[in-house]
Order: structure tokens, then sequence, then C-alpha cells
């Protein structure tokens, strides 16, 4: 299969946090704690022209979760070997008998994605439904979005299909753990 990873269409999200919802629910996560996330970026300016103030603000929003990393700091920072990459397919899993909850993975993730879970005392994050995968379906996020803003597959595809961008502004530089994303920019990003 390969490396798997997310095409993310920011021309299209619109913001309604479905892959959110869709995501807590399949995960059954509590309250603060979002596998999926969707950040709002706004830029541009407001112009005078004879006495009149004309809107030139862009408002887009990107979907994100685990990037599953060619170069995971999570799994550099994890003292236990807990965090690990899977050979099979590159997602980025972690192995509660050895996950001590230390929280070095949460730390060290630029993205934010590990979330540390009150309830077991360990940490926990998108697995990528492997699981549905597995069974023919798409992960949840993917499936519930209704504009069609996410994609998931081998990412040597996406990157053939889209493009190779991965960093738009908000983000962290792609060059520290080199995500396994394709962003489709939208047209005012930056």
């Amino acid at each position: 299969m390969g490396q798997l990873g997310f095409y993310i269409n920011n021309q299209y999200c619109t913001g309604c946090k479905a892959c959110v919802v869709a995501c807590k629910d399949k995960n059954d996560l509590d309250t603060g704690v979002n596998f999926r996330r969707v950040y709002e970026h706004s830029e541009g300016d407001f112009v005078e022209r004879d006495e009149t103030v004309i809107s030139n603000v862009q408002t887009f929003f990107a979907s994100i979760s685990c990037n599953h990393c060619e170069n995971p700091a999570c799994v550099q920072g994890c003292p236990t070997g807990a965090m690990h990459k899977r050979e099979e397919d590159g997602v980025v899993v972690i192995d509660h008998d050895k996950c001590i909850g230390c929280k070095y993975c949460m730390w060290n993730c630029p993205y934010g994605a590990p979330q540390y879970n009150e309830k077991i005392g360990k940490m926990t994050k998108c697995n990528f439904c492997t699981d549905l995968i597995e069974a023919g379906e798409s992960p949840a996020c993917v499936g519930s979005c209704p504009m069609r803003a996410l994609e998931y597959g081998p990412i040597e595809e996406l990157r053939k299909k889209y493009g190779n961008t991965r960093d738009i502004k908000g983000f962290p530089d792609s060059s520290i753990t080199k995500p396994n994303i394709v962003i489709g920019a939208h047209n005012y990003a930056k």
C-alpha cells in the first residue's frame, strides 16, 4: 500500500467541522480532545476608494489531524517506544501497553496531534481509522465531509494528482517533520 496521507482542499473546506464531529464520534472522544481540528485563517485588508471602504478580506479553513509524518517528532520524543510508525502503511500509532502518559510526544509534535486521555492516563491520537480502511471504508473524517474537501490514499498518488504543497501560512514548516499531507491551498492563501 505504501505511506498513507491526506489531501486537504482549502478551496472547498467551509469550516463546518463535520470531520471533527465524525472523528470525535467514531473515537468516543471527551470534550476538549480532538484528533482532527479545523483552523480558520483570515488575511487581506480594506481598500478605501472614492470615500467607500471595500472589503478585501479572505477567510479560509484547514482541517488537520495527525499527518503521519515521514520524520515524526512524536516518535523521536517517545522514551518507551510506544509511539511508532507502522511499516506497512506509515501510520503513526500508540502501543498503550508501553505508553506511560509522559506527554513527550505531545510536546514534540508541532501539529498538536497527540492528545492526553485523562481517563486512561495515556496518550491518544488519530490512527487513520485503519479499522475502517481495512473494512473497505474511508476514514471517518473523509467520509463525513459534505464538500469532499478531504481525501486519503497513498501519499505518492495524492502528490501525483494534486502536487506537493504542504506549507501554508499558519502551519509549521514542513521541513521539520515532513508531513504526509498535500494541501490544495486556497486562492488567497500565502
